[in-house]
């Protein structure tokens, strides 16, 4: 049997169908990924998703020390963000990066990447434009129902095809070469820093600033092209979207002089390109970094406010990589909280149920930074890890937040704090009468603000232990350091026993 030269090209030449150029690429086993999809809540409370998840995100080792993580919140389908993360994947893993450049070098590349990927991605969809302004001659100005059977099927396709060239998605991307730090941002997404100290402290860093239209820098740049920047802050949002700049979205980048808010611009005023945030040098750093997608952190917002939110997600990150031991349920486990917390504002019916009315697709990305996870086989007095703790959210409020208290020592011969071994002996490390409560303190830093906050407490709760930790007994077990005995007294007195019909009656 022969076959014809270029069928035989073709067949060899063409790329498999669902294989893509990063498939070979090793996976980073030090982050784990945690994700949820959309949900619009009913009068009963029940949730449905919306609209298929649009999210993405990229997690891979390349060579020289290289890490490239990042997360994509899409909107108006999911296109854009598959294509950015495999298209960023190979413009920055493929031999772009080694351990000579510079600072310089690698914002450079970063930059150039973002550029490349969007101009990559408006050439896959230059047929579909094609076609949709050639179907658009011969469409009429009439109503749907006064078209006939092939109008109906060209109005159909214009439709599909409006659709295929629509959509966009904001980026947040870490890149990790020579122990250095880069964040590069396009849009709404979130990068924190944690960085733990051996004596307690933990810094949270907001690396980025968000591009949406309360940023007075991008407010500037627009006003800077001919825009009217107080309208735009007024709208709060362009062409559906809060973000000012964006990745993909061939409407909004090639028609801006047909939206409003945009038409006296001299150039498009949405871009792609990255603000790069970095380097941040982590020799020596304990802790761990997140990437969100903006639907993770707006629905945490939501339900508590905006003042702490950073604080509590790193709490609740803290909490999960003191319990479990693997990374990937650590991420999970935040994402599902953080959706717990939003729809119990929603069911509770108070002061901010009203903003909890749905949410976005969530994301959410850890990578630890010589972090240590949960030792499933060490009990506390065993292994004297940390337990960070977060206290939901109550509803006797309905403006309160998690607490911000990030961890609770538990004492052990050598006391670990956040991550780090210290000095500290058994004594020191276990609390005593008049000491200081054993909380470490949350320090936040972001472009904005700086605060320090730990747990308003007093660990009344607990009784104070000795000097020495609580050895267990025979059968395993610790002697009880929580008091109940007033409780039961209390309790005893309001339920005294009682006979007769319609009674309980209480036996002890």
């Amino acid at each position: 049997m022969t076959v014809a030269l270029p069928s035989l090209l073709f067949a060899l030449c063409a790329p498999q169908q669902h294989q893509s150029w990063t498939d070979d690429l090793p996976l980073c086993q030090m982050c784990g990924v945690g994700t949820a999809p959309n949900c619009v809540y009913g009068p009963d409370g029940k949730g449905t998703q919306s609209h298929p998840n649009e999210d993405g995100h990229l997690r891979f080792r390349g060579e020289d020390g290289c890490f490239l993580y990042g997360v994509f919140n899409g909107y108006d389908g999911n296109r854009v963000a598959n294509f950015a993360s495999q298209y960023l994947t190979a413009e920055l893993l493929l031999g772009q990066l080694n351990s000579s450049h510079t600072d310089g070098d690698v914002q450079k590349i970063l930059t150039q990447a973002f550029n490349v990927v969007e101009k990559s991605y408006f050439e896959t969809i230059d047929d579909a434009l094609a076609e949709k302004a050639h179907l658009s001659n011969y469409v009429l100005p009439v109503s749907f129902h006064q078209l006939s059977p092939q109008s109906q099927k060209v109005q159909e396709r214009l439709k599909e095809l409006e659709q295929e060239v629509s959509g966009g998605a904001t980026a947040v991307v870490a890149l990790i070469l020579n122990n250095k730090l880069y964040i590069a941002n396009v849009g709404t997404n979130r990068a924190l820093l944690c960085k733990s100290s051996s004596d307690g402290q933990n810094q949270v860093l907001q690396i980025n600033r968000p591009h949406s239209t309360d940023n007075e820098d991008e407010l500037q740049r627009l006003a800077a092209l001919g825009v009217d920047s107080a309208r735009v802050r007024q709208a709060g949002q362009i062409a559906g979207q809060s973000s000012t700049r964006r990745l993909g979205d061939y409407p909004v980048k090639f028609n801006y002089n047909e939206i409003d808010v945009l038409s006296a611009a001299k150039t498009s005023p949405i871009i792609a390109e990255p603000e790069i945030h970095g380097s941040h040098c982590l020799d020596g750093v304990t802790g761990f970094l997140l990437l969100m997608s903006e639907g993770l952190m707006n629905a945490l917002e939501s339900a508590h406010g905006p003042e702490q939110a950073n604080q509590e997600i790193v709490a609740m990150v803290a909490a999960e990589l003191a319990q479990q031991s693997s990374l990937e349920a650590v991420a999970q486990s935040v994402v599902e909280r953080v959706k717990r917390l939003h729809h119990d504002v929603f069911a509770s019916g108070r002061q901010r149920a009203a903003l909890c009315s749905r949410h976005e697709d969530m994301t959410l990305l850890i990578r630890t930074l010589n972090y240590p996870l949960a030792d499933a086989a060490l009990t506390p007095t065993q292994g004297g890890r940390i337990y960070p703790v977060s206290v939901p959210y109550s509803n006797s409020q309905s403006t309160s937040k998690t607490s911000v208290t990030l961890s609770l020592v538990m004492p052990s011969q050598s006391t670990l704090t956040n991550g780090t071994n210290t000095a500290s002996t058994l004594e020191e490390g276990t609390p005593t009468p008049g000491s200081q409560s054993p909380t470490a303190t949350l320090q936040s830093t972001n472009t904005q603000t700086q605060s320090s906050s730990s747990s308003s407490g007093d660990g009344s709760l607990f009784q104070q232990r000795g000097s020495q930790a609580a050895q267990p007994d025979e059968t395993g077990r610790v002697p009880p350091y929580v008091d109940f005995s007033q409780f039961y007294r209390l309790w005893g007195s309001d339920h005294s026993v009682r006979t007769g019909p319609g009674s309980s009656r209480f036996c002890e």
